[in-house]
């Protein structure tokens, strides 16, 4: 099972989250409807290739990446989205679309939305299409250590 890596990560840190079980959603706004969580409230992920290497950015399911932002972030002009196939064997655990924003267990770095930072919890995917993970947020941020920036419109 997929979500085995991040329950095993989080059972060690001793973090308190509940694994929520929903009909299959492929969408991060299908995932918060099918678990009844509201949306600003559930973090998608999106692979981006900054200057060539894979970052993961994270960002409320209602919001969109605003890569002008997140190359002003970043420093750099390159930063564009990656294909799934680029970023497959990063997370060889995950259903593709479904990778949890956890960069720091698979080896990238993370750059969270400021927005996200306001929610008391958050939900992700658990590396499926029908299982997601609710935690604190401050819990998340201990673990992941994002760096934290206006990335999303």
């Amino acid at each position: 099972m997929p979500a085995t890596k991040i329950k095993e990560y989080l059972d060690k840190n001793r973090i308190k989250y509940e694994v929520i079980t929903h009909p299959l959603a492929y969408t991060a706004q299908g995932v918060a409807a099918a678990s009844h969580i509201a949306g600003k409230d559930v973090a998608k992920t999106v692979i981006v290739k900054i200057d060539g290497k894979p970052v993961m950015a994270v960002l409320p399911a209602p919001r969109r990446l605003d890569l002008q932002e997140l190359r002003k972030v970043a420093g750099t002009d390159s930063v564009e989205l990656a294909t799934e196939q680029e970023f497959a064997d990063i997370f060889p655990d995950c259903e593709p679309g479904a990778e949890p924003p956890f960069g720091n267990l698979y080896g990238i770095d993370t750059i969270v939305s400021d927005a996200l930072t306001e929610d008391e919890q958050i939900a992700f995917n658990a590396g499926t299409h029908t299982e997601c993970i609710r935690l604190a947020y401050r819990d998340y941020a201990k673990l992941v250590r994002p760096k934290v920036a206006h990335i999303a419109t």
